[in-house]
């Protein structure tokens, strides 16, 4: 079955190395690939209604460079990374990103969508920019990989997947990491963040669960001592057992959910040089 991966792109080096990665991630399963530009300008608040006219020729240049840079992607990636399986779209939209993800995820379908993420300024760690935050905040129904500038994707050995087995995860929840595992062969690796690891009843039905679900996987299990938070903790992890992609489900009240609070992500972040995997809650 086709799968519909869609790549938001600002043309920049970040967009660049998110659409170079999902192709190799991907290089051995049939997929359409949807380019992306959102170019809505800010200027529309700044002029007002006596501008009209001036905006409109901002609105022209700018849906202009958009159809001219996509152009150029599409032109590159048809010459530079031919692959039989895989075919290419551009679309450019008047909106801002949000916005124009909304748009397209009903108009074609879309199974996941890839972006490059920058982080903040000073901390070369910090991948959690401010575009992929407003994304996961407001894109709560689509599976979400954010790929950091600085990464060379050469294999998906291990994945991480941070669990407190307080959620019961559907196979729906679960398709693109299952997807991904059988792809690579990948040892899935679940881990228990924790200051105390006693389960309760409920969390050790969980965890069979999961066990139920990965079945036909290479599956792990690990334990992870609780530092300062809990993304340290999940950071110290991927480090010491050579993690290739993290994978979360972004369901309520989750670690993750708190670390997209802007002055969190401005002042932690979540610490990774590997791509991030968002799951969407489902169930």
């Amino acid at each position: 079955m086709m799968k519909q991966i869609l790549l938001p792109t600002d043309f920049s080096d970040n967009a660049w190395n998110a659409i170079f990665t999902v192709l190799k991630i991907y290089k051995d399963m049939e997929c359409t690939f949807y380019v992306l530009n959102a170019y809505k300008s800010d200027l529309l608040n700044v002029l007002g209604d006596k501008s009209q006219q001036r905006l409109g020729v901002i609105y022209d240049s700018l849906a202009k460079n958009a159809d001219l840079e996509l152009e150029k992607i599409l032109l590159y990636l048809k010459k530079n990374h031919f692959n039989s399986k895989h075919t290419f779209e551009t679309l450019s939209k008047s909106d801002n990103l949000v916005g124009a993800i909304k748009k397209v995820l009903l108009e074609k379908d879309i199974d996941l969508i890839v972006m490059g993420t920058k982080g903040a300024t000073g901390a070369k760690k910090v991948f959690l920019g401010s575009n992929t935050v407003k994304v996961l905040k407001e894109i709560r129904s689509c599976p979400i990989m954010a790929v950091p500038e600085t990464y060379n994707f050469q294999a998906l050995k291990r994945m991480a997947f941070p669990t407190d087995y307080s959620h019961l995860f559907s196979k729906a929840e679960l398709h693109v990491l299952l997807e991904l595992a059988s792809l690579w062969k990948t040892q899935v690796q679940i881990v228990y963040v924790a200051r105390d690891f006693l389960l309760n009843d409920g969390q050790k039905l969980n965890q069979k669960f999961l066990k139920k679900r990965l079945k036909g996987l290479e599956i792990s299990f690990h334990k992870a001592n609780m530092q300062s938070n809990v993304a340290n903790s999940i950071d110290e992890f991927v480090h010491d057992n050579e993690v290739d992609m993290i994978v979360l489900v972004h369901y309520k009240h989750t670690f993750l959910e708190k670390l997209t609070r802007e002055p969190v992500v401005k002042n932690v972040g979540f610490r990774t040089e590997i791509p991030l995997l968002i799951l969407p809650e489902l169930s």
